[in-house]
């Protein structure tokens, strides 16, 4: 039997175990929620508000224009827009006519976007109008059965439709005219496929289950204050609804009853501003990057903070300096979880207001700290944390051999994360296993940047690695050798703007006349880090 010495250190009312029904499914859940909550406000957006029995309505019309239109249990739908109503909307109505749901982040450029959307081969794509010119390039020659245009704002006002596009006001309005045909899923059929690197590499869809995310919002609203788990309450997400965090957060806040209150840009001083000042709130999503931007806001001090009972901070470590900061600008203390896409998201979490600690894990997760050779080290020594529980992924989509080095032969996934763990079970992260670069909370992968670098004629050779920043967790370093000596770091920097997101573009360009090689001819990111650390003294 696996130890469990974290349970003895458990807040009081916190359960060992969650219960899951044997039925557990979202689209069970979803109606629920709706039923339960139909009069309370579930979606506020730029002073746009729907209560849970619009939205109820309006994901039961669209999701009987999507069988309408053909589409099948077990079909993907894509998801391109920032936060908004119909991204919520789109995500309910996929998964109550079951299908499954692949959010995409609408910053990608269409050579990315359409790596995701051809691996999960989607059978309709619900774009944000501004993401629908590089959807439709990212689309092109794909049979789709459907391509649903949206806006942030006003979504379901106007119903023109123009074929093969369709708006999203004019697919509920013809979803309206028949019944939502009823679909019987299984606790283990596909809910999400949520796209990931896991540690390294091309980006993989892990394959989320019912059963699996349904299991995480569990294992979330027992760690939850008890005053959160009452209907009625306000979440503040700024974070983007793609992310696995700020997605079962949304889903959390659909079955508490709660108000989930989107901002579509953070970066916009105005939206994100304009939320926090509409009124006070019991909960909001953050990250560093996020954090220290508040901070340095003046703004900030007129925040109301009187209800707010969480302040959630994950994706990335939250800085002491600025939690610190935080605190002294007047906001509550920031309180840190842990999770994997491949933990749909839960994994640890911290007691209220604690930073600096992965957490101890959720209820009902088994956690081990292994060497090389999977065996346990002794507590306090660094090893990689592998875990079980119901939460865990049920495998990389269509890659039987990625998922089968995920898992040890007797089922424990491993994270690729390097952690210690003490007496009471609470876990501190070491190091990563792989050369993942983690910016802003994204993962980046340095052989996808180098891929597209190296596509240059102009380039003999490139390597990338992650460096410190002060804002953004780590950015990337990238290391040339050029082939054409009229290459320079700014014609480098422009073929990246056109081929990655704008996180995943380096932040750092160094021309090389090598890199440094192994005798074997491997390049020696090692190296490279200690090159950069003594450019930095």
């Amino acid at each position: 039997m696996i130890s469990r010495p974290w349970q003895k250190a458990y807040e009081p009312g916190i359960p060992f175990e969650i219960e899951l029904p044997a039925d557990a499914t979202l689209q069970g859940l979803l109606s629920d929620a709706f039923s339960r909550h139909a009069d309370s406000i579930a979606i506020t957006c730029l002073a746009e508000k729907y209560s849970f029995a619009e939205v109820d309505e309006l994901s039961a019309a669209l999701a009987s224009f999507l069988q309408e239109r053909g589409l099948s249990t077990g079909e993907r739908v894509a998801i391109v827009t920032p936060n908004c109503p119909a991204f919520i909307v789109a995500a309910a109505a996929a998964l109550r006519s079951g299908l499954v749901v692949v959010p995409v982040n609408p910053l990608y450029t269409a050579r990315e976007m359409q790596q995701q959307l051809r691996d999960a081969d989607v059978s309709a794509v619900v774009a944000g109008d501004v993401q629908l010119p590089t959807v439709e390039q990212a689309v092109s020659g794909m049979p789709l059965k459907v391509l649903i245009r949206t806006t942030v704002k006003g979504a379901f006002e106007a119903e023109t439709a123009d074929a093969p596009q369709v708006t999203i006001a004019a697919a509920v309005a013809q979803g309206r005219e028949r019944p939502l045909q009823p679909v019987t899923l299984s606790t283990n059929d596909l809910a999400f496929l949520q796209y990931t690197g896991g540690t390294t590499g091309v980006s993989k869809g892990a394959m989320l289950t019912h059963r699996s995310v349904y299991a995480s919002l569990m294992q979330i609203a027992a760690w939850m204050p008890a005053e959160l788990r009452e209907p009625g309450t306000s979440l503040i997400t700024p974070l983007p609804l793609y992310h696995i965090y700020p997605l079962a957060s949304a889903l959390s806040a659909i079955w508490r009853g709660a108000n989930n209150r989107l901002v579509p840009d953070p970066r916009d001083p105005r939206q994100l501003f304009g939320e926090l000042l509409a009124g006070p709130f019991e909960a909001i999503l953050g990250i560093n990057t996020l954090f220290n931007a508040l901070v340095d806001a003046p703004m900030l001090k007129q925040v109301d903070f009187s209800k707010t009972r969480a302040v959630s901070g994950a994706g990335a470590s939250t800085h002491e300096s600025v939690a610190r900061r935080w605190e002294a600008a007047g906001g509550p203390p920031i309180t840190e979880g842990y999770g994997l896409t491949e933990t749909s998201p839960s994994a640890c979490f911290n007691a209220p207001g604690m930073n600096g600690a992965l957490g101890r894990p959720v209820p009902s997760t088994d956690a081990r700290v292994v060497d090389g050779e999977d065996r346990d080290v002794p507590l306090g020594e660094p090893g990689e944390l592998l875990l079980k529980g119901p939460q865990v992924f049920a495998g990389y989509w269509q890659r039987e051999e990625e998922t089968r080095r995920a898992f040890t032969p007797d089922g424990w996934f491993r994270t690729g994360d390097i952690v210690t763990m003490d007496e009471t079970g609470l876990m501190r992260m070491v190091d990563r296993k792989k050369d993942m670069i983690l910016v802003s909370g994204f993962n980046v992968y340095p052989n996808e940047i180098e891929a597209v670098v190296a596509k240059m004629d102009e380039v003999s050779e490139c390597a990338c690695i992650g460096v410190p920043d002060d804002r953004r967790g780590e950015v990337p370093h990238l290391f040339v050798v050029a082939r054409d000596p009229q290459l320079t770091p700014d014609g480098i920097e422009a073929h990246c703007r056109v081929n990655l997101a704008a996180y995943k573009i380096p932040r750092h360009i160094t021309l090389l006349k090598e890199l440094p090689k192994s005798p074997v001819g491997k390049i020696l990111r090692r190296s490279l880090r200690e090159l950069t650390k003594a450019e930095a003294q």
